[in-house]
């Protein structure tokens, strides 16, 4: 939800300044245009449908260039209002980036990215900016001409926006970046030569979610060690082929799985033994394929939606995977597989929440803050959770406890420390202020996107010190409860399991949700196991 200042979730604060009124009625006339276009009528032929298209097209381009002047007049604004405050220039423009990504609803790096983008269309590249006005150009062209003259002194970008003014129209994309690229390398050689290495010092590897339960495995490397790569795949790829070893898969499979196989040093790429955070329901877990009329005389069906054994597993940090796939996952791989037991409140699908009393996050509630928030608990930004930190500073009172705490990326962590920035939260939601005074709030996530509502319940109970309400020391790690640190009893928890009793295992009191983790003990690795074999041993009978 987005808030301006001096209003509610809409409209213009009553008792404004004229210089904020006078701002939000030009906002006003920028949403009446929306208005305009969401009426539009079904065009009538097909040649009018075309039309529109190009006019809508060229519209996004004037959109896209308003917007990148009016940022880059917000950066002029605040500079010149930091300098007057006596604020060095090297810190002034701090947090801005984040501010530009907010009210853009896009994460903080591309926030940055296009806070560099209007300033150098604005203060640099007169004319790609004039063909982005035109709404001759995508924005996309614009941020290409921008990247590859950034590494240029200024007069040289100058000199490429002028050559390449009259090309921009009828370039293609890859076309428009080796011709810009060419022009900046034969203007100044040394800086072409200084940036290549300085790309090189970048190399690196990262890993994005992709559709249908898949991911992108990106290696940034010098374009010889790439090419090398991919020539040694593919060349052991159709030895693979030549040998009748190919097991059904085709030549692009066979290099998928030859990379994981020389990376991990596994023999087949299913078995990769690496620690992965799963999260599911534990009917998800256990699942169904048929309805048992014996143990469900109602007929009801397990593998229905409402029955919960049909919900999305999470992979923490990436996003979902189908129940079945998860199942797989478990049961079909050679690699060890590890289970802990999880408990959220029924009504919401969070984790019960954990207090402690130390000054920072670890151990076992910092695991829970990054299971609960998944990525950077930021609006808008799924950068991975480098920093768990205190939403209200410690310094200033706060707790060290779930509901004052925040999974954050090392940016967004950083960036909430500028003046003027405040977070507020508590276990069910986090609202952003920034300097400007709009404010941005987010709900917390229920632990596994997709699982059916709960009964109603009470509020979660809250467990003292710094380690899961799933004890690690229990007899068997699964199915227990602790005895220690309850400050109150579980929702539907059985009245015979108090704080005063010794340990025992116990039916889940809520929804539980599994988490394979690596085990504690042999004793607890050898449960797990005997799960495992149930579980592949009840799938078989199922076929």
């Amino acid at each position: 939800m987005f808030e301006g200042p001096g209003e509610g979730e809409s409209g213009v604060g009553l008792g404004a300044d004229p210089a904020a009124t006078g701002s939000a009625a030009g906002a006003a006339g920028i949403r009446a245009c929306l208005s305009v276009l969401t009426g539009l009528p079904r065009p009538s032929t097909e040649a009018e449908a075309v039309d529109r298209i190009r006019s809508l097209e060229e519209l996004k381009s004037a959109c896209a260039a308003a917007q990148a002047r009016t940022t880059a007049a917000l950066h002029g604004l605040r500079t010149e209002a930091e300098a007057e405050q006596g604020i060095p220039a090297r810190d002034r423009g701090r947090g801005l980036a984040a501010e530009v990504a907010l009210a853009r609803r896009e994460s903080p790096n591309t926030g940055s990215r296009d806070l560099g983008l209007a300033r150098a269309l604005c203060e640099e590249m007169p004319h790609t900016l004039a063909a982005l006005t035109r709404g001759v150009i995508s924005e996309w062209k614009a941020t290409i001409m921008c990247r590859e003259t950034a590494w240029l002194p200024v007069e040289a970008r100058h000199q490429v926006d002028e050559l390449m003014a009259d090309r921009l129209e009828d370039l293609g994309a890859k076309k428009l970046a080796g011709v810009a690229r060419a022009h900046a390398q034969r203007l100044d050689q040394a800086s072409a030569v200084e940036q290549m290495n300085r790309s090189e010092r970048e190399r690196r590897v990262s890993v994005r979610p992709a559709p249908g339960g898949m991911a992108y495995l990106t290696a940034l490397l010098p374009m010889a060690h790439a090419v090398g790569c991919l020539g040694s795949l593919k060349t052991s790829a159709a030895t693979t082929i030549g040998t009748g070893e190919r097991s059904g898969r085709t030549q692009d499979q066979i290099m998928a799985d030859l990379l994981v196989e020389r990376i991990t040093g596994q023999a087949k790429a299913e078995d990769v033994p690496v620690e992965i955070h799963l999260v599911m329901t534990d009917r998800s877990l256990w699942g169904a394929t048929e309805v048992n009329t014996a143990r469900h005389p109602s007929g009801e069906d397990p593998n229905d939606p409402a029955s919960g054994s049909v919900t999305p597993a999470w992979l923490v940090g990436h996003g979902p995977l189908p129940a079945e796939v998860a199942r797989r996952v478990i049961t079909d791989s050679e690699a060890e597989v590890f289970i802990r037991r999880l408990y959220t409140e029924p009504t919401s699908g969070q984790l019960v929440a954990m207090d402690s009393a130390r000054r920072t996050f670890s151990g076992a509630l910092r695991r829970m803050i990054l299971v609960r928030d998944d990525t950077c608990r930021t609006p808008y930004c799924d950068a991975p959770v480098k920093h768990v930190d205190h939403v209200t500073p410690f310094r200033d009172g706060g707790a060290t406890s779930a509901a004052n705490a925040s999974g954050l990326c090392a940016r967004c962590n950083y960036t909430k420390e500028n003046p003027a920035w405040s977070h507020t939260a508590d276990g069910d939601r986090l609202a952003v202020t920034t300097p400007t005074g709009h404010r941005y709030t987010v709900r917390t996530p229920p632990l596994v996107a997709g699982a059916p509502p709960g009964p109603g319940a009470g509020p979660p109970a809250v467990a003292s010190g710094n380690r899961p309400l799933q004890s690690e020391r229990g007899p068997t790690g699964l199915g227990c409860l602790p005895t220690e640190g309850l400050t109150a009893p579980r929702p539907g928890l059985p009245p015979e399991v108090r704080p005063d009793r010794a340990w025992r295992p116990q039916p889940d009191p809520v929804l539980g949700h599994v988490s394979f983790w690596p085990a504690n003990s042999v004793l607890e690795q050898a449960v797990i196991q005997l799960l495992m074999a149930t579980a592949v041993a009840r799938r078989a009978g199922a076929d």
